[in-house]
């Protein structure tokens, strides 16, 4: 008598569509909006579930009126689908690219902001040797992006980085020094002399990886030395929002400096101590180290590294030091 479990029969007959509808159901948190993001009735969805989990003998979403919570199982067979559909979609860009021109799409995830004259020749130059190739870049953050690169639904990603994943490969992109900046009508706008101890009781805007834990550790580590955090009064993972906020005066924050510089040129934002290249954060490219990139996808992670090996970081630090 044939297993009716038996792991062959299951690949055989199991169908797809049952995959991409669990794994909408498991991206949105709710049978419901999954139900509106693939355009069906709610009762085809809920049966769809239904049916995979009869076909696996196993439960994947426990749910019931008051919770939704992904078991074990499903938490496996999710990121196996977003494994099995990311590197599908890789396939079938590159079966369709078998010309001598590259074409075909980069999906980048980055984070907000990347502003390095380094990396936008990078862009332009590839542009020009491959004029086929479309880009599809996303922001999110510096975390996200890191989860997309894993998940395969991003080619590459350019993000922060505090503590590094075995299945991804890293490399330096540029540096970039931070420093603190209010606005015009934060008290210490103007004033000059000032000390880290002039910040200590000001309100302050903080990037949510500026944590000892994350990304921007050099940045929350001199905040807690001189006990700059006891009123941080706005959060954000966008550059141009922290930006804002400081510029707005909801408090002092961290800035890159070359970013900063120009509106300190034109006096809407004022730098604070320190003034030293302390606070140096690098910038990362970061690849999956078993993606299955198409041709314009590689062609462009060629460029990338090629780049960054000829170039010494100090050329791809910013401010250039003099």
């Amino acid at each position: 008598m044939t297993d009716p479990f038996d792991p062959e029969k299951l690949i055989r007959e199991l169908d797809w569509n049952l995959l991409r509808t669990f794994m909408f159901i498991v991206q949105e948190g709710s049978i419901t909006f999954a139900a509106k993001r693939l355009m069906l009735r709610q009762p085809s969805v809920s049966q769809a579930l239904k049916r995979l989990e009869t076909r696996l003998n196993t439960v994947l979403i426990d749910r019931g009126p008051s919770h939704f919570r992904i078991t074990p199982a499903g938490q496996v067979l999710y990121q196996e689908c977003l494994d099995i559909f990311g590197s599908l979609a890789r396939t079938i860009q590159t079966t369709q690219s078998t010309n001598d021109v590259v074409t075909g799409k980069v999906k980048l995830a980055l984070l907000s902001r990347i502003e390095s004259s380094f990396f936008d020749e990078i862009l332009t130059d590839f542009h020009g040797e491959n004029p086929e190739v479309s880009f599809d870049l996303e922001v999110m953050s510096s975390k996200a992006v890191q989860q997309a690169v894993l998940e395969k639904s991003a080619s590459l990603g350019v993000c922060l980085v505090h503590e590094k994943h075995q299945m991804l490969q890293y490399q330096t992109l540029y540096r970039s020094h931070f420093g603190f900046y209010c606005g015009p009508t934060h008290p210490l706008f103007g004033l000059r002399s000032l000390t880290l101890d002039d910040l200590a009781g000001h309100t302050s805007i903080s990037f949510r990886t500026d944590q000892l834990r994350d990304a921007l550790r050099p940045i929350a580590l001199l905040r807690a030395q001189h006990r700059l955090d006891d009123r941080v009064i706005g959060y954000t993972s966008h550059l141009g929002e922290a930006q804002r906020m400081i510029v707005a005066g909801l408090g002092f924050g961290p800035l890159p400096v070359h970013v900063a510089q120009r509106l300190v040129d034109a006096g809407r934002l004022w730098r604070l101590p320190p003034f030293a290249d302390e606070l140096a954060i690098d910038v990362h490219l970061v690849l999956h180290k078993s993606a299955r990139l198409s041709r314009a996808e590689m062609a462009f992670v060629e460029m990338m590294s090629a780049r960054i090996n000829a170039t010494p970081l100090s050329q791809r630090t910013y401010p250039i030091p003099t």
